[in-house]
């Protein structure tokens, strides 16, 4: 099935469309759509998604620096683990067989550009702890705490220290709209088109600058599914994770030649 693009001319030579802030919530459409098509695959990347999460949080609940840094390390890498789920939406589209096992081909035929895409991640995420670490050593509470809801009770309080935590946060966002800009349509291009490295890179670059408000807007809907997967336990993610993966994948097929 030959994926229809419902807006008009090119951004530029780079192979960019533009789109409109209307264009988010057909890709959440579209989303939906596939996970209904393809509904055990999809949901058993949603369960791994959840149940592997809370292990990991789990595991680091004790240690607030532990249990911050391994909500980073989750959220940096979820697009990379998204890939069978552009693997799904990519065979539905294509009207091929579509299973949770052969979606997770994708990971071999692809090993070499998501190899490299992983590596930047992992430095990215290494940078990322290094920063919070200095930042969170300068918090007294973290010294105090027992687990990580005691941490953010005691810093949000009365006695916190709030412009420290507000400074990282603020760091934490505009860290996450790197990522974000760096993995709009990368991991698709790179699993669809065998594109190297760089040019799934710069074309992802490319989509955020073409599209600016399009793409903020598709940020925030992202980032308010998953603070809402996070309020649930991560048990949203059964459900929202594949269709953000589903809907990644229409957003690369909109936006990228």
């Amino acid at each position: 099935m030959e994926h229809q693009i419902t807006t008009g001319r090119d951004a530029s030579s780079t192979g960019i469309r533009r789109v409109t802030l209307a264009h988010p919530l057909r890709w959440l459409a579209a989303g939906w759509r596939d996970m209904r098509m393809t509904p055990i695959a999809s949901i058993a990347y949603g369960l791994l998604f959840s149940l592997g999460g809370d292990a990991i949080l789990l595991l680091a609940w004790q240690s607030p620096q532990f249990f911050i840094i391994a909500v980073s390390g989750f959220v940096l890498i979820s697009p990379l683990l998204c890939a069978g789920l552009y693997e799904l939406s990519r065979r539905t589209e294509r009207s091929e067989p579509s299973s949770f096992i052969g979606s997770l081909a994708v990971f071999s035929r692809s090993r070499e550009g998501l190899g490299i895409f992983s590596l930047l991640i992992v430095l990215l995420w290494v940078a990322w702890e290094r920063f919070s670490a200095i930042m969170l050593s300068m918090m007294h509470p973290l010294q105090e705490s027992k687990n990580a809801i005691q941490f953010v009770t005691t810093v949000l309080g009365p006695d916190g220290q709030g412009e420290i935590a507000l400074i990282w946060l603020l760091a934490g966002g505009i860290f996450a709209l790197g990522v974000f800009a760096i993995s709009i349509v990368s991991v698709p291009l790179l699993i669809d088109r065998n594109s190297d490295f760089f040019t799934a890179i710069t074309t992802s670059l490319r989509a955020l600058e073409t599209n600016v408000l399009p793409m903020l807007l598709w940020a925030s809907i992202i980032g308010l599914l998953t603070l809402a997967c996070f309020a649930t336990l991560l048990f949203g993610f059964i459900l929202f994770m594949p269709i953000l993966g589903h809907a990644s994948w229409h957003a690369y097929r909109d936006l990228v030649e």
